[in-house]
């Protein structure tokens, strides 16, 4: 099902990972020595992926993910840019307009704009940005892991900015092939969680088009690998300046750990 909303193709996926509704929570400790800095720039990752690999199954960048992140940082007085491996127009997915922060941001012509007009990786500076937030969805799984100038816009804003990397649900897909200047995998040894393969449908079509297993890859190069099976519960891992999150009920905490985060390394 496709709906065109202000010349932004918006389709709801039901495969993968979807969420119930998430409530927006106040954010604490987002003080205003924060927001007076002029240099909280975010780098939100998105993917330009429009089908589960070269099947006609529709996939899409997480719209829940996005805002719920995004409305946090905003708050916080943080800037956000949008980066996709091609550049240009995102689909959007996972939609639910009961929920009143989806809701806000569909409604928002500038924000939307954001997502119609990304930015290419050769048109970002990581000098500018103080965190990169890979966004999740089906399409996450797709054009960004490999992508090579993304993987050096993260690990430039992790060592060179002293900045954070995090990721939400599908989204640490895009953190996998990420290494540290001394060859090391970014997540080794760290503390890292994203989509498990407990909730993956790995009997359907969708999940045989995916070039790996999140789980299966990062505990393989030595990432601590953990997550809640239960669910939807807003489970997340914090390990230095790395932070991700399992679904989407988890977006609007990695964004305020990478609020904190950032605050701690300003003082």
């Amino acid at each position: 099902m496709q709906i065109v909303l202000k010349s932004i193709l918006i389709i709801v996926v039901f495969l993968g990972c979807q969420s119930s509704s998430v409530k927006k929570e106040s954010p604490k400790n987002l003080t205003s020595t924060f927001k007076q800095k002029s240099s909280n720039r975010i780098l939100f990752v998105v993917s330009n992926q429009k089908t589960y690999g070269n099947t006609s199954l529709k996939t899409a960048n997480h719209f829940g993910e996005i805002v719920y992140a995004y409305d946090v940082l905003v708050d916080a007085g943080c800037k956000i840019d949008f980066v996709s491996p091609q550049g240009g127009e995102v689909l959007l997915g996972y939609i639910d307009k009961t929920n009143k922060i989806q809701q806000k941001y569909l409604e928002k012509t500038d924000f939307l704009n954001q997502l119609k007009y990304t930015k290419k990786p050769s048109e970002v500076d990581y000098s500018d940005y103080k965190a990169i937030y890979y966004v999740g969805g089906g399409a996450a799984m797709f054009g960004v892991p490999e992508n090579k100038e993304i993987q050096d816009l993260a690990i430039n804003i992790y060592e060179k900015n002293k900045g954070v990397v995090s990721a939400i649900c599908h989204g640490t897909a895009g953190i996998v092939h990420v290494k540290t200047k001394e060859g090391r995998y970014l997540y080794e040894d760290k503390e890292v969680n994203g989509f498990p393969d407990l909730f993956e449908r790995v009997d359907k079509e969708y999940y045989q088009t995916f070039p790996f297993s999140i789980e299966k890859i990062i505990k393989e190069r030595g990432g601590k690998f953990s997550y809640s099976k239960k669910g939807w519960d807003n489970y997340y891992r914090v390990d230095g300046r790395l932070i991700t999150g399992q679904d989407p009920t988890a977006s609007a905490s990695v964004a305020k750990k990478i609020v904190e985060v950032l605050k701690i390394n300003q003082n």
